[in-house]
């Protein structure tokens, strides 16, 4: 979504904001720090980062809940400064879903239709078109404490959409649950913001939850936005080493050092140095007012950049030109995994596809040396 589409007073608008914390012992801690962002009308955006990197309390800043310290938040163009929580339009889903114990599944859908005086015909339609939509048709009548960790959080997204929000604000709504029904969940989470229109900010600290859920992803750290961008750019051009470090890029290696001219001449680095236009990335033209990121241009070979392995980046091959030993070796979900210690470039993980065939052949043991030849899809440079 390119910055025209996002500009014009529509959705949310972050400028400049800064939200500070004081400790016990009387200090200062910076949360956020100096950040823009815009979410656009029916837009989902994740927030993702290490713990500490300031995600939740711009959420928490943005409902509300939180005081800025300075610079706005504004929704359609109105700053929302002295607007209490309960009066932005927003909703909020937590990673307990928060649901009330004494009401029913209907009931809990339906608490924030019956505050807003909706008629009980009306809220009648609306639960069940978002128990359909969440797949617990034939639950209205359920007890909460009847429910598994999954249908809750369904129950608490069906009952978050019920009111129409403006904008919902997720913040971490999937990390109490175990990480098969996380990725389940992830998916039906997003079927059901699209299906509803709903604009969104999403903050986890999953990488798979954020690509799965978010049309765009804005990487933070230290309160401040490394990069923005949808899923697949993000993944294919990190606007720095920082970010693709965070994404799991695992070995640096430069573009014109002895790996790195192996590298070239099998053809990777033929794509931009760093950021893309576009990527969000800040420090360019940022996500919000300056519009798209020119980030950190130039080519493979003309003087900048860093190559990024990962796993995939490499694969055994007899006749590959990097040479390793193994430091371990095993099965993943339909994957083996050996882990190689790539002379000049460190620790890779190498992915194969597993198969029964596979299987029946041993894994390399620790210490045998390997041939390995890139994978030039899946080598990234960065500035």
């Amino acid at each position: 979504m390119s910055a025209p589409e996002r500009a014009g007073g529509a959705g949310l608008e972050v400028r400049d904001v800064v939200v500070h914390y004081r400790d016990d012992d009387g200090s200062v801690a910076t949360a956020v720090d100096h950040l823009d962002l815009d979410v656009a009308p029916g837009e989902v955006v994740a927030l993702l980062g290490p713990s500490g990197s300031g995600k939740s309390s711009l959420l928490r800043a943005v409902a509300g809940l939180e005081p800025v310290s300075s610079g706005t938040v504004r929704w359609g163009g109105e700053d929302l400064a002295g607007v209490p929580v309960h009066r932005r339009g927003f909703g909020l889903m937590f990673q307990d879903g928060q649901l009330f114990p004494h009401r029913d599944v209907a009931r809990n859908v339906a608490f924030g239709l019956e505050m807003a005086g909706v008629p009980r015909p009306e809220r009648r339609a609306r639960v069940a078109e978002l128990l359909e939509l969440v797949g617990l048709v034939g639950f209205d009548r359920r007890e909460v404490a009847t429910l598994s960790g999954g249908e809750r959080q369904r129950v608490a997204l069906a009952r978050s959409l019920a009111p129409r929000p403006r904008l919902l604000l997720l913040d971490e709504p999937l990390s109490a649950l175990d990480r098969s029904l996380r990725e389940r969940l992830a998916t039906e989470v997003r079927a059901a913001l699209t299906a509803t229109g709903t604009t969104a900010v999403f903050v986890t600290h999953d990488h798979d939850e954020a690509f799965a859920v978010a049309d765009r992803i804005a990487v933070m750290d230290a309160g401040r936005l490394l990069q923005v961008a949808a899923p697949v750019v993000l993944w294919h051009r990190p606007a720095s080493r920082r970010v693709a470090e965070f994404l799991g890029y695992e070995a640096f290696v430069g573009v014109d050092s002895a790996v790195g001219g192996a590298l070239r001449a099998a053809g990777v680095g033929g794509g931009v140095v760093g950021g893309d236009p576009a990527a969000d990335a800040p420090g360019g033209a940022a996500d919000g007012p300056g519009g798209p990121a020119d980030g950190p241009g130039g080519r493979a070979g003309e003087g900048a950049g860093t190559f990024a392995l990962g796993p995939g980046s490499l694969e055994r091959a007899d006749d590959g030109p990097l040479h390793g030993r193994v430091v371990s070796a095993g099965f993943g979900r339909g994957v083996t995994e050996v882990v190689v210690d790539v002379e000049g470039a460190g620790r890779v993980t190498v992915v194969e596809p597993s198969s029964l065939a596979a299987a029946a052949s041993a894994l390399p043991a620790p210490g045998t040396r390997v041939r390995l030849r890139p994978v030039p899809a899946a080598v990234v440079v960065v500035p």
